[in-house]
């Protein structure tokens, strides 16, 4: 039986984003999603407009759908496992979500490939038991605005490396999640 979950808000709300049976993903909870997007209408004045979201490690699309349904500027999706990237791209089309790209490959190869973008938002929800942080949060520096926000997911909850500060942080089961800010030394 297929699992789904549903966008929490903004132009798609209550669309249905089917699940794709992938050892490993485990999409971002409801509640948790409710709690980062008002984290980030609060700091944002609820205007996602000229925002651009890299969703790193996008798995169901469940995060970067919901930024491009707050109608986030721009939307790059990373995915390596090729059957959830199908998926990914049948609920973009489905939805009509022109700012959604989706990048099909892995995370180290998106990052070497973007060299001259920059995002004000990075959503990070890697596969657990991999030891991704802390160094996923030093190479993503280069793609980062000043000031950037940085959603990150992981079975334990990290500390915050030079260069970050932890906004937010909260827990639901075994998964921590915080809300970083970066800050770029000019």
């Amino acid at each position: 039986m297929a699992k789904y979950i549903r966008i929490v808000g903004g132009q798609y709300r209550r669309s249905r984003i089917q699940v794709p049976d992938t050892p490993g993903l485990r999409p971002t909870p409801d509640r948790v999603r409710e709690t980062l997007f008002n984290w980030l209408g609060y700091f944002w004045n609820q205007d996602f407009s000229d925002k651009r979201v890299l969703d790193l490690f996008a798995g169901s699309g469940a995060l970067g759908f919901e930024a491009a349904s707050r109608g986030a500027a721009h939307v790059q999706m990373v995915e390596s496992d090729q059957r959830a990237v199908l998926a990914l791209r049948k609920v973009r089309d489905r939805l009509g979500a022109t700012n959604v790209r989706i990048h099909a490959g892995t995370a180290a190869h998106a990052l070497e490939r973007m060299d001259a973008a920059r995002f004000d938002l990075v959503l990070l929800d890697p596969p657990f038991g991999q030891a991704w942080f802390p160094n996923i949060l030093s190479e993503i520096k280069p793609l980062l605005e000043a000031s950037a926000l940085v959603y990150a997911e992981s079975e334990q909850q990290l500390e915050p490396p030079a260069g970050y500060a932890a906004l937010r942080q909260g827990r639901a089961a075994a998964v921590h999640y915080q809300l970083l800010q970066y800050d770029r030394q000019t």
